[in-house]
């Protein structure tokens, strides 16, 4: 890796790149490079390289997606595979995180991972920045409604326990939608709120492990054996083979380390882009694959009865744990730390995916992008595009009303459609080979052999993810992932081929850097 102390200048549209007249007020290095990349400074570039971690952080956030697929776990590969399936899949995530990165360096805009494409393809930039768009639209949503649901899970868990609230798919899902809302409406009052809650967020999750994982070490009268913790293998799906169930159990931890792409569609709010926006990504994975190995740890150690942890009325497997561990009112406690975690980690995944759509829609490749494109001129926030985000996860995640695995389904979803929107610019990355134009911030003589471990690992759980996760299979446990990715790529290629690609060019220049300046000059005036 290497971030050299030269000023960004990375080549990409330099005919755009003209010098601004003598009299035009000057401009930060950010919104040159923003110019250069062809775009007008719209939203307020008020985030610091810590806020730009603290978002990317917040969505993979190890209180959410460790403890919610936690159950899941338990039961495709047990202790065994979630305590050595988490380094493995750390790892491979982190090589794609460090060819993100790269990319990310060179191309700090909030389009992000189809900018990227759009730049990197040799030929047909327009289709390759379409179709990464739309599996990163898919994959942001489904993260989103992920994320929101399993604070919704902890939620009616708590619920039950203090007020005999029950937990019911129903009860679920209202909980659920009162979290989205919460998340849309904090997310239309400006980006300094939201950057303020991202970086108390940081400090939530990493003393949140720490009270959780402390008081699960040293309360119980009980641990787990270390056998039991490293080499107990679980199998509760109906299926026969142990490494196809090993394979599913990978799950938990590819669904937790998701959503670091924030820190790039944040990077035209934040100082410092084409190295803060990189930073912000490799740091968000490698802080949250030492403090979550160390949760799924602790809560291992500490369980107590495995079949009752499955069997809990809560549904949620980690609450009996606590209760079993430490009793009743310590298990509330812990449950509310999970529970504030995890609606930190929702809100920054609506503020991640309403950048991306804002972006998107910026270059008209969204239905209704007139609409999804606004920005509100108080806040400066995409106000429409967090509402889309907001409703498409409601309609996602309000599938647990039928199908029992749909929250599984759902997890597939994002790490199937963000996976294949994150390594799509790494393989463009990879057969460009030295012409790569580097930003300051890059990998050097690395960049090739992690950008193939990272496209190689993408390629596998893209298949392993939409496969069954349970046997027999059922139209109640139906894992409707393949679906779902078929949909979105059905309707993102039938309207490619019928209309889009007569009109769809990529990300739109929009405007010469004097034309620029003039409108942003304009900006601040309104």
């Amino acid at each position: 890796m290497s971030s050299e102390n030269s000023p960004v200048n990375s080549p990409v549209d330099h005919a755009a790149a003209t010098m601004l007249p003598a009299d035009a007020p000057a401009v930060s290095s950010d919104e040159q490079r923003l110019h250069e990349l062809g775009y007008t400074q719209e939203l307020a570039r008020s985030m610091s390289g810590f806020s730009n971690f603290a978002v990317s952080f917040s969505i993979v956030s190890i209180l959410s997606g460790c403890l919610t697929l936690y159950g899941f776990g338990m039961n495709t590969g047990g202790p065994a595979m979630i305590t050595w399936g988490w380094p493995l899949v750390g790892l491979m995530t982190l090589c794609v995180a460090l060819a993100m990165a790269e990319i990310c360096s060179s191309y700090p805009t909030a389009g992000g991972l189809y900018y990227w494409a759009a730049k990197l393809a040799p030929s047909r930039g327009a289709a390759w920045a379409w179709f990464t768009g739309y599996f990163n639209f898919m994959g942001q949503v489904a993260v989103t409604a992920g994320v929101d649901f399993g604070a919704a899970f902890f939620a009616n868990a708590f619920l039950e326990l203090q007020w005999g609230f029950a937990a019911t798919p129903a009860h679920t899902v209202e909980i659920f939608a009162v979290i989205l809302l919460a998340h849309g409406l904090l997310n239309t009052r400006g980006v300094r709120l939201v950057a303020i809650l991202n970086n108390v967020s940081v400090w939530w999750h990493l003393a949140g492990v720490l009270v959780i994982v402390g008081a699960l070490v040293l309360l119980p009268a009980h641990h787990a054996s270390a056998s039991f913790v490293f080499t107990k293998f679980v199998n509760n799906t109906g299926f026969h083979s142990s490494f196809y169930v090993a394979m599913l159990g990978l799950l938990l931890a590819q669904y937790t380390l998701t959503g670091y792409d924030a820190s790039a569609h944040m990077t035209e709010e934040t100082h410092d882009a084409a190295r803060s926006g990189p930073r912000g990504i490799v740091n968000s994975v490698l802080v949250s694959l030492v403090a979550g190995w160390v949760l799924l740890l602790g809560i291992t150690f500490a369980i107590q009865d495995y079949d009752g942890a499955l069997a809990s009325s809560t549904g949620v497997p980690p609450a009996q744990i606590f209760l079993d561990a430490i009793g009743a009112s310590g298990a509330k406690l812990l449950l509310l730390i999970v529970i504030g975690a995890q609606f930190f980690c929702g809100m920054a995944s609506v503020t991640a995916n309403s950048r991306m759509i804002y972006a998107f829609s910026r270059d008209g490749a969204l239905p209704g992008s007139r609409i999804w494109h606004r920005i509100n001129p108080r806040t400066q926030t995409p106000t429409a595009a967090v509402w889309l985000a907001t409703g498409g996860a409601f309609l996602l995640g309000a599938q647990d009303l039928w199908n029992a695995t749909a929250y599984a389904a759902v997890t597939s979803v994002s790490v199937i459609g963000l996976y294949i929107a994150y390594v799509i610019p790494v393989f463009l990355r990879l057969r460009q080979g030295d012409a790569f134009q580097r930003g300051p911030w890059h990998l050097g003589r690395w960049s090739k052999p992690i950008g193939t471990v990272a496209v190689g690992w993408t390629v596998v759980i893209t298949v392993l993810f939409m496969l069954p996760t349970l046997n027999p299979i059922t139209a109640a446990n139906f894992n409707y992932t393949p679906v779902a990715v078929a949909a979105v790529l059905g309707f993102a290629g039938v309207w490619w081929l019928a209309s889009a690609r007569h009109w769809f060019t990529g990300p739109k220049v929009q405007g010469s850097p004097e034309e620029l300046a003039a409108l942003e000059r304009e900006l601040e005036k309104s």
